[in-house]
């Protein structure tokens, strides 16, 4: 049984959503507001949130950044009616585990409380195992395994960028298997959940009475991680001082657990991963520049899937077999009308997103061929919205192109409208004018 709270300001789905949990034996509370729903948690614990995107008096990513500001590592997926996957996106890269469109399909929401309860601890692993680790037959693919391969035998330390969901953990624990250090732990941290305080104890560890709610001695993740890797996911997410002590760690190899005086020498190779530039952080006096120095021995670029060419079938076809196991269906193969729409989307949430879509069309597949019924909504609509005109219309198709460009520019920025318009060519005015007039979300 988990205990759950529905953070959902319709009061009828929200207690036929209660009544629907209860019945498959968890513990469901209800509120319906942003404001309450951080005065429960102040003094509540719970399993997972199920949080709508938007509420009266705010959206469910002040909810989120409020788990994470406090380092709390419940669970959440969100809840969003508004067949918009650039939110789900966001909510994902701010922490959100998952996300489920509304009208939320039953099975769906099962499915999706069984995979994030599963979840064992939130913010490190020592399993080498990765249920995701396929490779592609790509240029682009080939050229990103030489590089691993290149530098993996090697302790210099390795960045790791890419858009949320290109598998930057997978492409670390490819690392570190390469590695000669593959005997020893592999140890995940994600930045991003990590409060300034509790950043500090989970990298260094604490002595008892360090701190209120230190009750006995924790050893750090770089204790955890001597003689092996530790993987420090959206490094950039650290504070200021935490980067002074990780700068300290790094070229001294030595730590020291808060509360304590002693110096404890650990043997560990780093690998760091951001979906942001560090170099603009360090511009902006955010990141250390001679921690970014340090940690940027070598540099390993992850492509979006939507430039992996012939790679995406196979992601594909892997996603199916492993949903087929998991979900004891018998998926074959996918329907010609489906399948287009899937090649011809853009995957703004990478392969997480592809693994997700793929498992809810084998959810919804009774026999052997999935079909386009089984795809999200929000996804076929997108589909049919950047559908070029056909005939010899110069100006609509110019139209198409342009609105095209502004939205491959926007994604590449992550929606900073400053550097659109500068990339653009274009002042902001005329670019809030354009993005209105092509209604672009």
């Amino acid at each position: 049984m988990a205990r759950i709270l529905i953070i959902e300001d319709d009061r009828t789905f929200s207690q036929i959503l209660g009544g629907f949990l209860k019945k498959h034996n968890h513990d469901p509370h209800i509120t319906y507001n942003v404001g309450k729903s951080l005065e429960i948690l102040e003094k509540q614990n719970f399993d997972l949130l199920l949080v709508d995107y938007r509420l009266p008096d705010g959206t469910g990513l002040e909810v989120l950044t409020y788990l994470r500001d406090k380092g709390i590592p419940t669970p959440i997926i969100i809840m969003t009616s508004f067949n918009d996957v650039k939110t789900a996106v966001k909510s994902i890269q701010l922490g959100a585990m998952d996300y489920i469109t509304k009208p939320v399909n039953p099975d769906e929401l099962l499915m999706l409380l069984d995979n994030v309860l599963k979840i064992p601890e939130p913010f490190t692993t020592n399993s080498i195992e990765h249920a995701d680790a396929i490779k592609g037959k790509s240029a682009t693919a080939d050229k990103l395994y030489e590089h691993i391969a290149l530098v993996a035998p090697t302790d210099m330390s390795v960045i790791i960028m890419g858009e949320s969901g290109t598998g930057k953990e997978y492409a670390a624990r490819a690392l570190h298997m390469q590695s000669k250090r593959k005997e020893k732990p592999f140890v995940a941290i994600d930045c991003g959940a990590l409060s300034k305080d509790l950043a500090a104890s989970e990298l260094f560890g604490h002595a008892k009475g360090a701190f209120t709610g230190a009750a006995n001695d924790k050893q750090g993740q770089f204790e955890a991680a001597n003689g092996g890797t530790l993987f420090l996911d959206e490094v950039g997410n650290l504070s200021y001082e935490i980067q002074i002590k990780l700068l300290r760690a790094l070229q001294e190899k030595v730590i020291q657990p808060l509360g304590t005086t002693k110096s404890v020498r650990v043997d560990v190779r780093i690998i760091t991963a951001t979906n942001d530039d560090l170099k603009n952080s360090v511009t902006n006096n955010t990141f250390r520049e001679d921690l970014y120095h340090r940690l940027n021995e070598f540099k390993i670029q992850l492509p979006p899937l939507r430039d992996r060419g012939k790679d995406l079938e196979i992601f594909i076809k892997h996603f199916i077999k492993q949903s087929n196991a998991e979900l004891e269906r018998n998926v074959t193969s996918i329907s010609a009308e489906a399948k287009a729409i899937l090649l011809k989307y853009d995957w703004p949430g990478n392969l997480r997103e592809l693994k997700n879509v793929i498992k809810r069309m084998v959810l919804l597949t009774a026999d052997e061929v999935a079909l386009e019924q089984s795809l999200p909504e929000e996804m076929i609509l997108s589909i049919g919205r950047d559908t070029k005109p056909s005939g010899s219309d110069l100006k609509a198709i110019n139209e198409v192109n342009e609105k095209t460009l502004i939205q491959e520019t926007l994604i590449k920025v992550k929606h900073n409208k400053s550097k659109a318009a500068k990339l653009l060519n274009i002042d902001r005015k005329t670019l809030y004018s354009k993005i209105e007039r092509y209604e672009i979300e």
